[in-house]
């Protein structure tokens, strides 16, 4: 075991894989081993923390803790961000080394064989690429300030030390998705972030309610995770490996369209539904807010909701030889982008509008890398983790103070319904400040960070479109309208949740409001880093066009594109062919136009709705839940209760398959198997039974019964 851990924590032993690129990765399996290492610790202290928890109860009592908590409780403060503070640090370390080596292959860092059987291996290794290390800086940067904010918001709870050794543990699966260098590590980590999700989601799991969600989601995932498994089966069955390097290599060799590749990419892409909440899985993701609101910045902003889109990114040689397959994505991606921003625009819960903002903008990065634009669709996963954890987090610190407020009064009305909020600015500017600078990144206004991401998105779907030899093009052309449409609405969804949050008359309570106050420093200060984030995380992969035209002139500002020269190496293969078979990209609108004009079209039109969302929203009278009395009806009535979707599930699926359970139970179950099963039973009893008749103990009945015997059988043999 130790030999194992220094291995990994060493860089593992094959040293001519670094050579490529001049890159030298520094210890890349600390960067895994660290929030492992944070699990086992936690772990163990939740142990204890439960044997002396049960000692309490034993005892006649219950455990409690004076002005000093115990080592339990105070540990894991320190561990649970420590280990991700230093596996952020070391990624950086690697980051920059690959910053100056020019890599045009990727660097496979060799552990040990972990299955070898026949002609299936698979090898414990890390694949670091431009790729990987870009989820590696989300995954630990934002997981980094996220484990902080918890600090602060989860200090209260009893299972605190629980609560880190389960963060910990999604951090290290997530991070063997995003750096294994073969689909079959790539499930490893696939499962368990899947597994973790379950445990946080249901983390509080007395709670009927909060654990129901927990199995929702854990169930609903398996449905996408069958589709991942009969893909890596297709892949092996015809590449002979399921390691990156070598079926991507080999994969040019497949037919351009054809039914293998079709077949492949069709069934990764149900995985990718799945894990990414998009139609029709998507209901598992707004009942997962049941969990602690960190857990759902650090699931639904940067981590497992994004692996699907990773998965396809990935997968981009597979995908681009695969035509159908990406209109189709790209049409599941548009269609679930517009579907969701609808629906968030009558939810009232604060976190349940960001869950179903998070699906719509999932739903624009899978429209992104189903056109083929595989950077901009990377570029809007990395941006969205910054304001959308920030978003998460920022309602956090909301709910925090709200449940505060009301426990001081004893009230037990509703902490996360933004009917019972208002003039919060008031309260809680910083949380205010921040949480207005991720809306409109979000809403896509220029220079913050979303405009960037989104913006190149939709116009690369327009581009794609208008290309020579495009297929479906009116199809594109409809994904565009969409997009533009779904961008409108999150513009107004948003503001709606910022002015009833912040603005307007507090609805809380006239004693509860003395108690609303601004969330302490540990929470704040990550929200403060990722405000920073929000603006300046765009800035990164700016077209060239924009660059020269905003502020007059490409250098005015800081604006580079970076990201879309940073994944060349990863990207290259699929557009080339893209190219080779659809030819050049528009360089026009559907509707005319070039980029710069639409991009300026679109920053405006976001602005305009922005604003008139503020008058429309602020200009309406709304009251506290408890004084609520409006019933909805109409198209608003269904947009409040999601389309009924979770209804016609439960209709359609779930029943059935209760009732088609509790028949095999009872039919085929009890009645056939159990009723063979005991008739058998019976049968020798009752023959056991017949024969101990003749068992009476009495020699002179055994020698009648003995003569009786001898006089039939000489009776039949005379007969």
């Amino acid at each position: 075991m130790y030999a194992f851990l220094t291995a990994l924590a060493q860089g593992g032993g094959d040293a001519a894989a670094s050579e490529a690129g001049h890159f030298e990765p520094f210890l890349p399996g600390l960067v895994v081993l660290l929030p492992l290492l944070g699990f086992v610790i936690n772990g163990i202290l939740a142990l204890k923390h439960g044997r002396d928890s049960a000692a309490a109860v034993r005892a006649g009592g219950e455990l409690t803790f004076g002005d000093r908590k115990p080592a339990t409780h105070t540990l894991p403060t320190w561990v649970g961000p420590g280990v991700m503070g230093l596996a952020f640090l070391i990624t950086l370390v690697n980051f920059t080394r690959m910053l100056g080596a020019h890599l045009e292959e990727p660097v496979v860092v060799h552990y040990w064989t972990w299955i070898a059987t026949g002609t299936f291996t698979v090898d414990a290794a890390l694949q670091l690429d431009q790729l990987s290390m870009i989820m590696m800086m989300v995954v630990t940067g934002v997981g980094f300030l996220i484990h902080v904010f918890s600090v602060g918001y989860m200090k209260e709870d009893p299972g605190y030390p629980r609560y880190f050794a389960y963060l910990n543990l999604f951090v290290f699966f997530m991070l063997v998705l995003v750096m294994g260098s073969s689909y079959a590590l790539m499930f490893v980590g696939w499962e368990g972030v899947g597994l973790c999700s379950y445990l946080l989601i249901g983390y509080w799991f007395s709670d009927r309610e909060k654990s129901d969600a927990g199995k929702k989601a854990f169930i609903v995932n398996r449905i996408g995770d069958a589709g991942f498994l009969i893909a890596m089966f297709m892949v092996f069955a015809n590449f002979g490996s399921l390691d990156y390097v070598p079926v991507f290599h080999d994969a040019e060799g497949l037919a351009y369209a054809g039914g293998l590749v079709t077949a492949i990419t069709l069934f990764f892409f149900v995985g990718a539904i799945g894990k990414s909440a998009q139609i029709p899985l998507f209901v598992w993701l707004p009942d997962a807010m049941a969990g602690p609101t960190p857990v759902s910045a650090l699931i639904h902003a940067a981590t497992m909701v994004t692996a699907g889109v990773y998965l396809v990114a990935r997968s981009s040689v597979l995908f681009a030889l695969a035509p159908l397959t990406s209109a189709v994505v790209a049409g599941i991606g548009a269609l679930t982008a517009l579907f969701a921003a609808t629906i968030a625009l009558k939810q009232n819960d604060i976190k349940k509008v960001l869950a179903y903002s998070t699906v719509s903008q999932l739903g624009y990065m899978f429209l992104g890398v189903g056109v083929g634009a595989y950077a901009a669709g990377v570029f809007h996963l990395m941006t969205h983790a910054f304001f959308k954890a920030l978003l998460f987090m920022g309602s956090g610190a909301v709910i925090h103070a709200m449940h505060e407020a009301y426990h001081s009064t004893h009230s037990h009305e509703d902490a996360q319904d933004m009917r019972n909020m208002g003039g919060l600015r008031a309260h809680m500017p910083i949380t205010w400040a921040t949480m207005w600078i991720a809306t409109l990144a979000i809403a896509g206004i220029w220079p913050f960070a979303g405009f960037f991401s989104k913006d190149e998105i939709i116009w690369q779907t327009a581009a794609f479109g208008g290309a020579a030899g495009a297929p479906y093009t009116a199809l594109y052309t409809v994904y565009w309208v969409m997009a533009l449409a779904a961008a409108m609405l999150t513009a107004f969804y948003m503001t709606r949740m910022m002015v009833l949050t912040f603005h307007g008359a507090n609805r809380t309570g006239a004693e509860e409001s003395r108690h609303l106050h601004e969330a302490p420093v540990v929470m704040w200060l990550p929200l403060a880093v990722l405000a920073v984030l929000s603006v300046f995380g765009g800035w990164i992969n700016v077209p060239e066009a924009i660059r020269a035209s905003f502020l007059g002139g490409a250098g005015a500002l800081p604006m580079t594109e970076w990201l879309h020269h940073w994944l060349e190496p990863l990207t290259a293969q699929a557009h080339h062919i893209q190219e080779e078979h659809l030819g050049e990209l528009a360089h026009a609108a559907p509707f005319g136009g070039g980029e710069v004009m639409w991009a300026v079209i679109s920053t405006v039109a976001a602005a305009i709705v922005v604003a008139v969302a503020i008058r429309f929203v602020g200009g309406r009278k709304v009251v506290a839940v408890a004084e609520d009395t409006t019933e909805l009806t109409g198209l608003s009535k269904v947009l409040y209760n999601k389309y009924y979707i979770d209804e016609f599930y439960d209709r359609v699926v779930v029943r059935p398959i209760v009732q088609g359970s509790r028949f095999c139970w009872k039919v085929i179950d009890s009645l056939i198997i159990d009723g063979v099963v005991n008739a058998v039973g019976w049968i020798a009893k009752a023959f056991g039974w017949g024969i101990s008749m003749f068992q009476t103990g009495s020699v002179n009945t055994y020698a009648f019964i003995l003569t009786v015997g001898v006089l039939v059988i000489l009776g039949a043999s005379l007969f």
